[in-house]
């Protein structure tokens, strides 16, 4: 896997993150660089965290599914992405007061769109990738789309959060065709 596709991947990944990010750049008075940090931290280390979770439970019994390889990450990534495209047209429109940046809270939102990656360590799992690139290429992707996301929130409102999770959806599918076209187009030749 090249890093042009780690880079999409992470965009995709970070797309959830981005959405939510909006959404707390809306809640916010004042978005300045604490209130934009703390999210990209929290988005950030758990959209690194999962893949890597994902990658060592998924070496285990790589080589079991091996021949399936690329038909798992397709069904993986496109099911995640189409999870992303349904959310994208189910969002909840309603404005809080003032959001929180607690512990608890922010914990629970950085699981909660971080899940995705798991299954995306998984697929890492059946490709020769070094995942600690992988995984710095993600956490750092998903921090700066995170804190811009705060940011773009105060300023523009909700008008980008559908298309945002709409299209790291559409990425992450795409992702996965190319890759099942790929390796069928390669066992073809074979």
């Amino acid at each position: 896997m090249k890093i042009l596709e780690i880079i999409l991947i992470a965009v995709g990944l970070s797309m959830d993150a981005f959405a939510v990010s909006i959404t707390i750049g809306i809640t916010v008075k004042k978005a300045g660089i604490k209130e934009m940090l703390i999210p990209g931290i929290y988005f950030g280390f758990f959209q690194a965290l999962m893949p890597l979770i994902g990658y060592f439970a998924g070496t285990r019994f790589a080589y079991r599914i091996q021949h399936l390889d690329h038909w798992v990450a397709f069904v993986l990534l496109g099911f995640i992405g189409g999870k992303m495209i349904k959310d994208s047209f189910s969002k909840d429109e309603k404005r809080r007061e003032e959001f929180s940046f607690g512990f608890t809270t922010m914990l629970l939102m950085a699981i909660a769109t971080s899940i995705d990656a798991l299954a995306v360590g998984v697929t890492f799992a059946f490709f020769a990738i070094n995942i600690f690139i992988a995984i710095t290429i993600i956490g750092l992707t998903t921090f700066f789309i995170s804190s811009a996301g705060v940011k773009i929130g105060n300023v523009f409102g909700t008008r980008f959060n559908f298309k945002a999770e709409l299209i790291g959806g559409i990425f992450l599918i795409l992702l996965g065709i190319k890759i099942l076209i790929e390796h069928l187009l390669k066992d073809a030749a074979v």
